[in-house]
C-alpha cells in the first residue's frame, strides 16, 4: 500500500550532483565557491553564544532583512529571508499558484523547478530557449495565452550561463502578467563592466520578484541561507506562507556578517572570474568550446566522435577523482558543465583531459 499523493508518486524527483566519497581530486560538479568564507563569517560562527541555540530565532529575520534593505536600496518589506533559494522558489509556487495552474519555465533550466511544479500537481509550459540560449520570441504573450500563473527564469541562466540583458528582462516584466521570478543566483559572478543592475526594475514592476542566495558569491552553500527581493505588496503573502521560523539563528547571524564583508565575496568572484576566462580559453585549444559565462561554471560541448562523446569524458574523468556534471537531457547530451574551482583544480582537469587524448589531439 502506498500513501503519497498520485503526483507525488509520478514525480522522478531531483537529482542532485555527487557529493562524491570516494578519492577527489578535484570537485566541480555542483557550482560551489572554490575559495572559503569571509574570515567575519567564521569569526561569527566561533562567537554564537548557547543562548542563541536554546531560544527560537527572529521569525522573520529582521537584522539580516534590514541590512540586506540597506545594500540594496531598498526597505526591509521588500526582503523575505529563506531557507536556500530552494525554499523561496516553493514559497513563489504555494503562494502564487492554484494547484492545476501551469507554471512556466524555459527548456533547459534548472531541473528542481519542475519537480516543484510537479509536487504542487501543476503542470509545467515550456518553451525551448534559441540556440545561442536566448529567450524564446514573444515569450511573455505565449505564457500569458497559456495561462501562466509563475514564470521562473534563471538569470545567468544555467546551465548556459550566458546572461539576459536588463532591457529584455524589463520588457519581459511588462508583457507577462503573472508573477516573473528571476533566479539570481549567479548574479556575484557577472562581470562588472556589463554594468548589469536588475534592482532598478523593482520599482517598476510589482510582478517581479528576484531571488538572491548567499551559497555562490558568498561560499556559503552548507548555509542554506538565500532572501527574495520585491514589492511589499507582492512578498506581503509570503510571509503568511512560509515557515514559521523558516531561517535558523546561526544562519541569520553568518548571513548578516557575510553581507557585511560584501568586499571579500567581490574579491573571491573576481578570482573566480579571471580562472573562467583562462578555463574557457584552455578548453577551446582543447576543441572543447564553451558558451559565454557570466556565472562560476563553464558548459562546454563534447564532439560526439571524441573519446566516447561527452558521457565518455565524464566517465573517463571520473575514474581520475574528477568530478564535473553530464546531463542526460535534450540538448545536453553533448555537453559538460564544469565548475571553475582553483587554479589547481582547474589545472588537474586539464592534466585529466590531456591524458584522455585532449591535449595530445589540440595542443
Amino acid at each position: 500500500m502506498t500513501h503519497e499523493r498520485q503526483n507525488v508518486r509520478r514525480a522522478a524527483g531531483y537529482t542532485p550532483g555527487d557529493q562524491p566519497e570516494c578519492r577527489v581530486v578535484a570537485k566541480l560538479n555542483t557550482n560551489e565557491n572554490p575559495y572559503p568564507p569571509a574570515r567575519q563569517v567564521i569569526e561569527a560562527l566561533q562567537s554564537v553564544q548557547p543562548d542563541e541555540l536554546r531560544r527560537y530565532p527572529h521569525p522573520s529575520a529582521r537584522a539580516f532583512r534590514e541590512l540586506a534593505a540597506s545594500v540594496h536600496g531598498l526597505s526591509p518589506q521588500n526582503v523575505i529571508a529563506t531557507n536556500g533559494g530552494d525554499e523561496l522558489l516553493r514559497l513563489a509556487i504555494s503562494t502564487f499558484v492554484e494547484p492545476g495552474q501551469p507554471i512556466g519555465i524555459v527548456r533547459p533550466s534548472y531541473g528542481l523547478y519542475g519537480v516543484l511544479a510537479e509536487i504542487h500537481d501543476s503542470p509545467t509550459f515550456a518553451l525551448p530557449l534559441q540556440d545561442d540560449w536566448s529567450l524564446p520570441p514573444d515569450l511573455g504573450r505565449k505564457m500569458n495565452e497559456a495561462g501562466v500563473a509563475l514564470l521562473l527564469i534563471c538569470n545567468p541562466h544555467a546551465p548556459s550561463g550566458t546572461l539576459i540583458s536588463v532591457p529584455e528582462l524589463d520588457r519581459l516584466a511588462s508583457e507577462f502578467n503573472g508573477v516573473l521570478l528571476i533566479d539570481e543566483a549567479y548574479v556575484d559572478f557577472v562581470d562588472p563592466a556589463l554594468a548589469h543592475n536588475t534592482l532598478p526594475l523593482l520599482s517598476r514592476h510589482e510582478n517581479l520578484l528576484m531571488l538572491r542566495t548567499l551559497s555562490k558569491g558568498y561560499s556559503l552553500a552548507g548555509l542554506r541561507f538565500a532572501y527574495g527581493l520585491g514589492a511589499a505588496s507582492l512578498l506581503e503573502p509570503m510571509f503568511k506562507t512560509k515557515d514559521s521560523y523558516n531561517v535558523d539563528a546561526i544562519a541569520q547571524r553568518l548571513a548578516v556578517a557575510a553581507l557585511e564583508a560584501g568586499d571579500a565575496a567581490r574579491a573571491s568572484a573576481q578570482r573566480v572570474r579571471s580562472e573562467r576566462q583562462r578555463m574557457a580559453q584552455s578548453l577551446a585549444a582543447r576543441a572543447l568550446p564553451s558558451a559565454p559565462s557570466q556565472t562560476n561554471f563553464l558548459l562546454v560541448s563534447v564532439p560526439e566522435y571524441s573519446r566516447g562523446g561527452a558521457r565518455g569524458v565524464f566517465e573517463g574523468l571520473r575514474t581520475q577523482g574528477i568530478f564535473v556534471r553530464y546531463f542526460d537531457e535534450d540538448r545536453l547530451r553533448d555537453k559538460l558543465r564544469i565548475t571553475i574551482g582553483t587554479p589547481a583544480e582547474n589545472d588537474a582537469l586539464l592534466a585529466a583531459l590531456d591524458m584522455l587524448g585532449f591535449g595530445a589531439a589540440h595542443p
